[in-house]
């Protein structure tokens, strides 16, 4: 796993071999935006004590969506650390293993990556403590706000701070080499419509849920690619 630095003293990435999950912190307060896959728990609490930081501080893990290389390691991480977990309603029964994890239509040119990616290990059911929705305000960050963010899964959330000029994209928008739309999406044309709508938040900072944060020229870059995409 790699770390990160995206914001001094504020905010780092966690890259896994595939995804990736962000550690944000106010004055040691520890908010994780995803998780990783199965068996990163060690991994995450390992970076975070490198940076002088205490696990033990991790108030709350935030899922932007149901997919097993972003919920992997929540419930390990919760339960030694009495973390609170949180996703939006329509993905926390599929977080929770109460319904089957949605299937994505894809394009011909996913098919390969889509059956790379399944050789993550799945996640094990993972509680939710929370369930979100639409425009609600999280206690980290200044003031943190869900979107709901549907097409990637019907649940699919990204996370707005405003006070920062951040955005965490989940898996709504990726920098894999460009900005684009997200892959392996469960409605694509849903996609779309969630990808103009984040990209009208004019963020100086996204955190996608694969690929590189962008830090410069951003609202521009993410305007000119969702403008791009049909």
């Amino acid at each position: 796993m790699d770390l990160v630095e995206v914001l001094p003293d504020r905010l780092h990435m966690l890259r896994f071999p595939i995804g990736q999950a962000y550690l944000w912190q106010d004055s040691g307060a520890l908010t994780l935006i995803d998780s990783g896959n199965v068996g990163s728990a060690a991994a995450i609490e390992e970076a975070i004590r490198s940076l002088g930081l205490r696990p033990e501080r991790l108030e709350r893990i935030v899922l932007t969506h149901c997919h097993r290389d972003h919920i992997g390691a929540a419930g390990e991480l919760a339960a030694r650390w009495n973390a609170e977990v949180l996703a939006h309603r329509l993905d926390a029964p599929v977080i929770r293993g109460e319904a089957p994890v949605p299937e994505p239509v894809l394009l011909d040119w996913e098919v390969p990556l889509y059956a790379h990616g399944l050789t993550v290990p799945e996640a094990p059911p993972t509680r939710v403590d929370r369930e979100l929705e639409d425009g609600e305000e999280l206690p980290f960050g200044d003031g943190a706000y869900v979107v709901h963010a549907p097409g990637h899964t019907e649940g699919s959330i990204a996370v707005h701070l405003p006070a920062h000029g951040v955005l965490f994209t989940g898996d709504c928008v990726a920098g894999v080499g460009q900005v684009m739309l997200g892959v392996f999406n469960v409605d694509r044309a849903r996609a779309v419509d969630t990808f103009r709508r984040l990209a009208a938040l004019a963020p100086s900072v996204a955190c996608f849920g694969h690929g590189d944060p962008l830090t410069s020229e951003t609202a521009a870059t993410l305007k000119a690619a969702s403008d791009a995409t049909v």
